[in-house]
């Protein structure tokens, strides 16, 4: 009986310094994703102008000005509705290349995003 009783007692010690030992071990985590490329559109320009992602990322643009603007690819792959202060649009890139915008109300106003 005091044989069973030390080696309950050795096995439970054993898990308290295993457990502590792992616990103090610092954890690996998983590598936090990238936020999401923002561009925000302000005072009659897209600001970055450019944008550099990888191919699979959305893109999302803010209207911050107290005017409306649209967000209209060159080639036509992407195009929002018109955009009030605040609001947003986002299109996801599945492909690579340079996809050229600007905004259909004011065409002087221009943007890449650029898709590796």
């Amino acid at each position: 009986m005091r044989r069973h009783l030390w080696i309950v007692l050795a096995v439970v010690l054993m898990s308290i310094v295993w457990s502590g030992a792992v616990a103090g071990q610092p954890h690996a985590s998983a590598p936090s994703a990238a936020p999401a490329p923002e561009i925000k559109i302000d005072n009659f320009t897209f600001g970055p102008g450019e944008v550099k992602v990888p191919v699979g990322t959305t893109v999302t643009w803010i209207n911050r000005d107290d005017i409306p603007h649209t967000v209209v690819n060159t080639d036509k792959t992407f195009k929002s509705k018109v955009l009030d202060t605040d609001d947003r649009f986002s299109f996801t890139f599945t492909k690579a290349g340079t996809f050229p915008y600007f905004c259909s109300i004011h065409p002087k106003m221009t943007g890449t995003v650029v898709v590796e």
